[in-house]
């Protein structure tokens, strides 16, 4: 998203009284049993889906800046945070998550053009600090600092790309959470910047040309001002930007008007010859590939994977020889070698053959193979010979999860992060001539982590899959039923980033009051390869919904917890999840936290990136698709007169990958529906969007807004 200042932004924490909200929204507030809510109109909006006429009274919401909206929001907001502020341990628990986010870290170590470059953070700063460094253990100065750009800390820095040659650094700024980026380039030397700037970018990265003084970018057509962040994203182009040049003269290079959704994500292989192109066709298990020759003064676009039948990633090459990792016949992932001289598939060469764990990421770094598998649920890193024998497994110190960073095929060494649900990320260095790890930096906490424990287990789903789970609590931990328990869960997109490993501050504080951490790794997810992820999709939707309400059984049957202890909590495709199961088991659940979420499953497509998702969940413009749409939607299948747990809605103003309507309408509905005294609220950040940058001070309030309304719904007590 951009610098734009919407209107829910820059009025939503006005001290409005309640004369003029109600004025806004509705002559009389209805009440619904402790809380008075504001009432949102109802507006006669009937919509025909193949025969079908559907019902959408709360359409005017979906529009973040008319009068209307503002006040409902104003209003909203100003009864959750009475809510939140009447709670005794709210201020102790803000106390207890300053503490925990106080510890030093490190993140994003990689090599580039002779020089080390890392973020760093001293505990409580809102935004990591880039460092460069001439060597490992030398030292360090300031390259950029994202702080330094807005008091609030609400400017991120979402991405940075340097040079080969080490001199220039592109680096892209988001603002208030936005996933739109302005791009920039500073002279590593000086710290000073070029007046080079990049707009309507978003989703992915930059690559440098061969002579380090152009990048390759994605952009979208220039949205209408009131519409940057509503807009639907489409016919995007690819574009070379030289360094000194303003945009207006950048040289377009490969666009298809004929395909509005296609993105297009470049890199530049390391020999400097090709410039592949992963097509992005809306399907999050399978793309496109093509490349270019950049030898011959004119390049002529080679349609090397035109069938979409795999998952296709470039990771190196030798000559004319790509190796790419890809599922087309395998749908754990293998590694085949093509040679594009002579590109059909019955020529393609396979390096290494699908393993039962499923293949994540792979380099081709020093005439080596380093790929890292997820292995039920967790990493583990192993290295091969170029002929695909494997060499060796890279020892870890945990169960947890890995991620590399980039590094090139003349390289000697590969970085990587290790982290866990109690250790945040320690940086290694893997050298390639011993094949041994080293930590080079490591967090340090604030907390003995040896005081908890991680356990995994599986359970069986409403048809009987096998799932995993994972279960992070205090040791000595009683099975009396009584654990309040927070169980999170994703189910998507080809996605195990949600599920894996990952360092929670709150996570800390939660089982300090006692609390158990659940996470469910649900079908939908890239866990165990494509056949997990086709499992959880389109028609086969409800597994999702069907492995986490398991789930929930599970952890009561077992003692772990009950319903009254029981808290659910999930974002984005995850808030889908929420608000799906609130509806098909809401005796199950004693709370539940719903955030930034897709809940209106028949219009979602009309908005931002949304239409990229319909290969995933399916368009309600295709009849048979409707039918099962309707079925779930959470916005569609709340029943009036059902005693719906305590709910708390989460969402942002500058969310422009899930709009905040989503939740908006959600919120209405829901309210409007509550059967029971449980408290239905929704909470709508200011100068935030869907996660990314989100700077730590909002992180500390959101947790402890969450925290506090868990203590009160699952009664749990933080003198522990």
């Amino acid at each position: 998203m951009n610098k734009n200042t919407r209107g829910i932004g820059a009025v939503l924490w006005l001290a409005l009284s309640a004369s003029w909200v109600a004025a806004q929204t509705a002559s009389e507030p209805e009440k619904r049993g402790p809380i008075v809510y504001p009432v949102a109109k109802k507006v006669d909006i009937v919509d025909d889906y193949h025969g079908i006429k559907v019902a959408d009274p709360y359409r005017w919401l979906e529009d973040s800046d008319s009068p209307e909206t503002v006040a409902w929001v104003a209003a909203e907001n100003r009864i959750a945070m009475t809510y939140l502020d009447s709670i005794p341990a709210r201020p102790r628990i803000k106390e207890r998550l300053t503490t925990l986010y106080n510890y030093e870290r490190y993140a994003g170590l990689h090599k580039e053009g002779g020089r080390y470059f890392f973020q760093h953070n001293a505990g409580l700063q809102n935004q990591d600090v880039l460092y460069v460094a001439q060597t490992l253990v030398g030292k360090q100065r300031v390259l950029l600092d994202a702080n330094t750009l807005r008091t609030d800390g609400t400017a991120a820095l979402k991405d940075h790309v340097v040079s080969p040659d080490g001199k220039l650094l592109a680096y892209a700024i988001g603002d208030a959470g936005s996933d739109w980026s302005e791009w920039h380039i500073r002279e590593v030397g000086t710290g000073k910047d070029l007046p080079d700037l990049i707009r309507w970018s978003k989703f992915f990265s930059v690559c440098w040309t061969p002579d380090d003084r152009a990048f390759y970018y994605l952009r979208f057509p220039e949205p209408k001002t009131d519409e940057a962040l509503t807009a639907s994203n489409f016919f995007s182009k690819l574009y070379l930007h030289r360094v000194g040049e303003p945009q207006s003269a950048d040289q377009l290079v490969y666009d298809r008007p004929d395909q509005k959704q296609w993105m297009f994500a470049p890199e530049i292989s390391d020999d400097r010859k090709y410039l592949i192109m992963s097509v992005n066709v809306g399907d999050f298990g399978r793309n496109l590939l093509f490349y270019q020759n950049l030898r011959p003064k004119e390049s002529q676009t080679i349609e090397l994977i035109r069938e979409l039948n795999g998952r296709y990633d470039f990771i190196g090459n030798q000559g004319t020889v790509f190796y790419l990792l890809t599922t087309n016949g395998a749908p754990r992932g293998r590694i085949v070698a093509v040679d594009v001289s002579q590109p059909a598939p019955e020529r393609w060469k396979e390096v290494i053959a699908q393993q039962n764990e499923s293949m994540d990421v792979a380099q081709f770094v020093n005439g080596k193979f380093v790929v890292s598998y997820t292995k039920d649920v967790f990493s583990e890193i192993k290295i091969y010979r170029s002929d695909g024998r494997l060499i060796r497994e890279v020892p870890l110190p945990g169960i947890g999860r890995v991620e590399f960073a980039a590094a090139h095929q003349r390289d000697s060494e590969v970085f990587f992060s290790f982290s866990s649900f109690t250790s945040p990320e320690i940086q290694y260095r893997l050298d390639l001539g011993t094949n041994k790890s080293t930590p080079v930096q490591q967090s340090r906490l604030s907390f003995d982590p040896s005081r908890y424990e991680i356990q995994q287990i599986f359970y069986a789903s409403k048809d009987g899959t096998r799932i995993p789970m994972s279960l992070v609590h205090r040791k000595g931990m009683k099975l009396d039923g009584r654990n309040p328990t927070v169980l999170y869960g994703y189910g998507g997109f080809n996605v195990n980033i949600p599920g894996t490993p990952i360092f929670q501050p709150w996570y800390i504080a939660w089982m300090n009051m006692g609390g158990l951490v659940a996470v469910a790794n649900l079908r939908g997810g890239g866990e165990y390869g494509e056949e997990w992820h086709q499992a959880g999709k389109q028609v086969r939707k409800q597994n999702v919904f069907d492995d986490f309400i398991a789930g929930a059984e599970w952890l009561i049957a077992n003692h772990y917890s009950s319903t009254p202890k029981l808290g659910i909590f999930g974002r984005s495709n995850g808030g889908l999840l929420i608000g799906a199961c609130l509806n098909q088991r809401p005796d199950l659940f004693g709370a539940a936290m719903p955030a930034v979420g897709v809940m209106d499953m028949l219009r979602f497509q009309k908005f931002t990136v949304g239409a990229e998702w319909v290969d995933e969940y399916g368009s309600s413009d295709n009849a048979a698709d409707f039918r099962i749409l309707r079925a779930y939607s959470p916005l569609h299948n709340i029943q009036p007169g059902t005693h719906y747990p305590a709910t708390l809605i989460w969402t942002a103003d500058h969310d422009d990958r899930v709009v905040p309507g989503h939740s908006f309408k959600y919120a209405a509905a829901l309210q409007e529906a509550q059967g029971g005294r449980a408290p239905i609220l929704i909470r709508i950040e200011t100068r935030a969007g869907h996660g990314l940058g989100t700077p730590v001070s909002k992180l500390i309030d959101e947790f402890t807004d969450r925290l506090a309304f868990l203590t009160r719904e699952l009664g749990v007590t933080t003198d522990q």
